[in-house]
């Protein structure tokens, strides 16, 4: 028996969770949560003060503990030798440290995406749901993309002992448009930001969602609901300020999905479609017939659009080589801790 930390630390939370590893042969059928909690970051100096009171709350619980043998930590930021400044905070951590400051052998930092990795070989049937079943390759690579905030890319390549995790920057790729619509919204965002070129990132992400809401409804094709161009209005008034009170994506997504505004709708259509165009883009580039995974905190949330036939009909649409993506299994994460599956993971491997 093996006793785990693992961690999810974002700007805005820390989510810590104690795992008991029973059989370190078989992560997903042999890990025990024993005890979870998440704390506000910008209340703490350092991530060492969280983990102290963790663990004093693990124990009054659970009572007294073995000694934690392993730790990862999934951080929101650029990890480099084990050591990470975070984006959001004033953080600087460092494995060697904190392993010394709580007493554990091995520690490890990872960044948050290549979390997202690991965790994909810890998830349960029930944590997916399957778009294309394809034809499942155990020898090939796995791929991964997730919009939030921005849009992460990544890949798992099969060696002997099992997958090597790899992060990617192609959410900055160019944002290549298929349509007269798509390259209209590329002049628009061109003209709007001032910029020579757009990312994918742009578009797919949920800033992404709200730049296809602006360029649609700038095109005064379709009316806007009051409810929904309160809270863009709101937003945009907002900007510039560090915290804002309103979320227009989430609020065009839920309008999207409950069928109440159709500028909302003709948005996350055109989402979907690029989201699918540029997750067939990934899959041309790896050929990942071990499966590519959908991540990120949206799909989950419109998973009845993501569900339809746009996205796997963008996703598929590429010319005469659309029949090798026939046979990529697609999956989107239902479980939005993967992450923290993926921290956990990490440090079995340790």
């Amino acid at each position: 028996m093996t006793l785990l930390l693992a961690g999810d630390i974002g700007g805005t939370k820390t989510i810590l969770r104690l795992v008991k590893l029973h059989d370190p042969s078989n992560f997903q059928a042999s890990a025990e949560s024993l005890h979870e909690n998440r704390y506000i970051s910008a209340e703490y100096p350092d991530l060492t003060p969280i983990v102290q009171q963790f663990l004093t709350e693990a124990t009054e619980q659970l009572g007294e503990l073995p000694g934690i043998e392993k730790a990862c930590f999934a951080i929101a930021g650029p990890v480099i030798n084990n050591t990470c400044k975070l984006t959001n905070l004033s953080w600087m951590l460092e494995a060697t440290r904190l392993g010394r400051d709580l007493n554990i052998p091995h520690v490890a930092l990872i960044n948050d995406f290549a979390a997202v990795g690991y965790g994909i070989l810890g998830l349960q049937p029930e944590d997916l749901h399957t778009l294309q079943a394809g034809k499942p390759d155990p020898q090939a690579p796995i791929a991964i993309i997730g919009a939030g905030t921005g849009l992460g890319q990544g890949f798992l390549i099969p060696h002997a002992d099992g997958y090597r995790i790899y992060s990617s920057e192609g959410g900055h790729a160019d944002f290549a448009p298929r349509s007269e619509r798509e390259f209209r919204l590329l002049y628009y965002l061109r003209e709007k930001h001032g910029i020579g070129r757009v990312s994918v990132e742009r578009v797919v992400s949920g800033n992404g969602i709200l730049s296809i809401y602006q360029f649609l409804r700038d095109l005064q094709e379709i009316p806007e609901s009051p409810d929904v161009a309160e809270v863009v209005r709101t937003w945009e008034k907002q900007l510039g300020l560090s915290e804002k009170s309103v979320d227009p994506g989430a609020a065009i997504g839920s309008a999207a999905v409950d069928k109440r505004d159709r500028l909302s709708e003709q948005t996350l259509q055109l989402f979907v479609e690029l989201y699918g165009a540029e997750a067939g883009n990934l899959a041309l580039k790896l050929l990942p017939y071990g499966g590519l995974y959908i991540a990120g905190g949206i799909a989950p949330k419109i998973l009845p659009l993501m569900t339809d036939c746009s996205f796997m009909d963008s996703f598929l649409n590429k010319g005469r080589i659309s029949p090798l993506l026939e046979l990529v299994p697609v999956h989107i994460v239902l479980n939005a801790q993967v992450g923290l599956i993926g921290a956990a993971v990490r440090a079995a491997q340790l």
